[in-house]
């Protein structure tokens, strides 16, 4: 191991279905190349920070699995769609966290600096400007 001490902002964490940990350095394509490392991130989780101080600007969904988001700081709403209509999941105190179900669309809303800890089954990702 050349470095014990990484960063979630700078390098991702992808937990392999052996459940060794490689770290992956964040880059403008980490996406695209987590995808053609892990061949389609079959079986594989990924952990990742994001900061943001807006809400975003589309939907997301994972059918392959259940998602964990975890507030470090700030405030956000996730919005998840369920049955046709939006629920609202407000995170307001840090280590506050939600569960959203596999295949479930959602976003987050929020008017001031977040951040959040995300540990996803990236398979099948799916985005949307409205699903």
């Amino acid at each position: 191991m050349d470095d014990p001490v990484s960063n979630l902002a700078a390098t991702f964490a992808v937990i392999k279905p052996d459940q060794r940990v490689d770290a992956i350095p964040v880059s403008p394509t980490v996406y695209d190349e987590l995808d053609a490392r892990y061949q389609g991130f079959g079986g594989h989780s990924l952990v990742a920070e994001y900061a943001f101080s807006a809400d975003w600007g589309g939907w997301e969904q994972h059918p392959a699995g259940d998602e964990m988001v975890v507030l470090l700081s700030g405030r956000v709403d996730m919005v998840l769609r369920m049955d046709g209509r939006d629920e609202i999941r407000s995170l307001s105190a840090p280590g506050d966290y939600v569960i959203v179900p596999a295949g479930i669309w959602h976003t987050a809303r929020t008017a001031e600096p977040t951040r959040m800890l995300f540990i996803t089954p990236g398979a099948g990702t799916r985005h949307a400007s409205d699903p």
